[in-house]
């Protein structure tokens, strides 16, 4: 069982440790410095604050410990996205779905949006069952640049009529 929590300064060290080693091999390349890390606490800490809100951030807990951390970024007024990393010896658990479950839920009330989107590096598969778990249906792949060139993200969505999960149909 996962919990969720807004991030506080005092997460740095155990965030740190998430952004290094092979969680960052699809995302950043590059573990992220103690320095990164608290600027990217504050940065979630400030838009915490902004109103309208645009991003939640969330640190990931299971057994009170900080695993990993997850995202919604609002995209358009009804439209966001959700992103998430764990650190490599909590894989398998079953904490990512459980932590998506819950945001796809404040995604779809608190926030408001009513289309969520999410992507995974091609050779993280693993993620896709992620999405796939938390309600996502695959809808096709998006370039993005990486430090090799064009890389074709598996690209899943999630849209609710406010009374259920809609099926996607592409």
């Amino acid at each position: 069982m996962v919990t969720l929590r807004a991030l506080a300064p005092e997460d740095a060290s155990a965030l740190a440790r998430i952004y290094s080693g092979a969680p960052i091999r699809h995302t950043t390349g590059r573990p992220l410095t103690l320095t990164q890390v608290q600027e990217k606490i504050r940065a979630a800490l400030a838009r915490g604050a902004e109103n309208p809100r645009a991003q939640w951030s969330w640190g990931i807990l299971a057994a009170d410990e900080m695993i990993g951390l997850i995202a919604l970024r609002r995209r358009s007024p009804s439209m966001g996205t959700i992103s998430y990393i764990l650190r490599e010896d909590t894989w398998g658990n079953g904490y990512a779905t459980q932590a998506a479950q819950r945001v796809v839920a404040v995604a779809f009330t608190t926030a408001g949006l009513n289309w969520l989107e999410a992507m995974h590096h091609p050779d993280n598969p693993a993620s896709g069952r992620v999405l796939a778990k938390a309600g996502f249906s695959r809808i096709g792949t998006a370039d993005r640049d990486s430090e090799t060139g064009l890389v074709s993200y598996e690209l899943y969505a999630l849209e609710t009529d406010g009374h259920g999960i809609l099926p996607i149909d592409r």
